[in-house]
């Protein structure tokens, strides 16, 4: 009797707010698809999660991605304001999805050396220690990559469509954690490895500091953390104002962190270069499109009418990260490290369709993130299969001569670095085109001139590793180019095909772009 009277008080009392599962799917799916894998890490042997953990993984996120597309033209606010779903929510999830999916190829490669991947055999073993060694070498992988790879997707799938800075907040936490680890879990280079882990962990930390204190500004200023409501309040004049400024300029911090903008940008070589290359590539793609899609909700629903306040400070961003990226990217040796500060200046392009702060700016930010995110796997991708003794082929004098030894995977890479440049016919020349005439129409042009001059510089880079390649002699005892990697081909291939097609026939692509960006944000 006592346990009915409490049920019907609790009844009475709390408000359950009615979820929409099935709008909810893709999420879901992907929570399902991780917690799946801790229970078959938890409770199968090695040898059946070696089996079982990759193909659960893929199939889980094309489930998700036909979940994506079976939502396409819904519009709504589900669970009790939490989450949004819209048409560029929707585009951001498949393509997170994508990206997770050709991920998980690269990491399930085991054809790659006699030591069986990328990943390392035991996270646990001491670098350094006698049973490092054994380790490298060791047919095991630490199959809980998986589920990690599953969690931070989830994250990044809940991060571009929360409508609450709280749940993004969480989102954000769930993405990143994940990220920390994997970072550390190479099979070779360990100490590297540990290094980059331990410093995006760190400078990690301070983001997320910056992210939730700036919460707590725009909460005391709106009394609220809903977006919607957050731009209703910036709509009216207050005494409070510099809540409502200084907490955009600590969310912006938080948010710009994630997309390695400069001067929040420290973390990103040393953890491209120590990671594991197919993590390195998830990262790359996946990361920066759930970062920047974020960054667009925030900007374009809660501050949305206060754009002529937060324009300057992202024409400024926007031109210190091109800037930087460029330059600093002429001056490496590793080639992980120099597609690093190419992403950094990546980020400079894509912040120019946002600081168009109009639809097409939303059309060309969407289209990018899309374009960039095949071309960069399938470049790190191949950087797999260029190996030496040592493991990947690293250092560019190595890549001296290539073009001889293997003029396929030569050509391809070039191909790739040419798309990263923006040469015509590739899908980067299509999405600088999209972002810079969307920055024109913006009243931006000074900021599409120096965007410009930085894709010059940054040609040069991509072009000495194809000098180098074609038109230098091969070194004594250069490295080998691994020709049994069938799913590392498939993921190289998928993203090599769609850079082609999405620089010679790029109008579906833009015009489901357009389609989203038209439709907006839902508030």
């Amino acid at each position: 009797m006592a346990q009915d009277a409490l049920a019907q008080s609790i009844q009475g009392t709390i408000d359950v707010p009615p979820i929409q599962y099935a709008a909810l799917s893709p999420i879901i799916i992907v929570f399902g698809v991780a917690l799946a894998a801790v229970l078959i890490d938890a409770f199968a042997s090695a040898r059946t999660r070696r089996l079982l953990q990759p193909p659960l993984a893929a199939v889980g996120f094309a489930v998700a991605f036909v979940a994506v597309v079976l939502l396409h033209g819904q519009r709504q606010i589900l669970a009790a304001g939490a989450v949004a779903i819209d048409s560029p929510t929707l585009f951001l999830e498949g393509a997170i999805l994508l990206f997770a999916f050709l991920a998980v190829l690269l990491v399930a490669e085991r054809r790659l050396d006699s030591s069986g991947g990328a990943i390392v055999a035991s996270a646990a073993v001491t670098p350094g220690s006698p049973g490092a060694t054994a380790a490298r070498t060791s047919a095991a992988v630490q199959t809980e990559v998986y589920a990690l790879m599953a969690f931070s997707v989830a994250g990044m799938l809940l991060f571009v469509s929360a409508n609450t800075l709280l749940v993004m907040f969480v989102a954000l936490e769930i993405l990143s954690l994940p990220l920390y680890l994997l970072a550390g879990l190479a099979r070779r280079r360990r100490l590297l490895s540990q290094e980059a882990a331990m410093k995006y962990f760190l400078l990690g930390a301070f983001s997320s500091a910056f992210f939730i204190y700036g919460l707590a500004f725009l909460y005391g200023y709106a009394g609220s953390v809903d977006l919607g409501r957050i731009a209703d309040a910036a709509g009216t004049a207050t005494a409070n104002d510099t809540y409502l400024y200084l907490g955009m300029a600590l969310l912006g911090i938080g948010l710009f962190f994630k997309i390695g903008a400069v001067p929040f940008h420290s973390w990103t070589p040393d953890v491209y270069q120590g990671s594991p290359t197919p993590i390195t590539a998830f990262m790359a793609a996946g990361t920066k499109v759930a970062a920047f899609g974020a960054l667009l909700r925030v900007f374009y629903v809660a501050f949305g009418g206060l754009r002529w306040d937060w324009r300057p400070t992202v024409w400024t961003i926007a031109i210190m990260t091109m800037v930087v990226g460029a330059v600093l990217a002429l001056t490496q040796r590793d080639i992980k490290r120099m597609l690093a500060y190419s992403a950094i200046a990546h980020a400079g392009f894509l912040l120019t369709g946002l600081a168009a702060a109009n639809s097409d700016g939303l059309r060309g930010s969407l289209f990018y993130l899309v374009a960039y995110g095949f071309t960069t796997i399938a470049a790190f991708g191949l950087i797999t299969m260029v190996r030496t003794a040592d493991g990947e082929a690293s250092d560019l004098s190595q890549w001296q001569g290539l073009g001889r030894r293997s003029p396929v995977l030569a050509g391809i890479f070039a191909f790739l670095l040419l798309a990263l440049a923006g040469i015509p016919l590739t899908s980067g020349f299509t999405g600088k085109f999209a972002v810079f005439q969307a920055a024109v129409a913006g009243n931006a042009t000074p900021l599409v001139v120096v965007a410009l001059v930085t894709s010059a510089i940054a040609a040069f880079f991509y072009v000495r590793v194809i000098v180098l390649m074609f038109f230098q002699e091969p070194v004594m005892d250069g490295p080998i180019v691994v020709t049994r990697p069938t799913l590392t081909y498939a993921a190289v291939g998928v993203g090599a095909i769609m850079t082609l097609l999405l620089g010679v026939a790029p109008q579906p692509l833009l015009d489901l772009a357009g389609t989203a960006a038209t439709s907006g944000f839902v508030r």
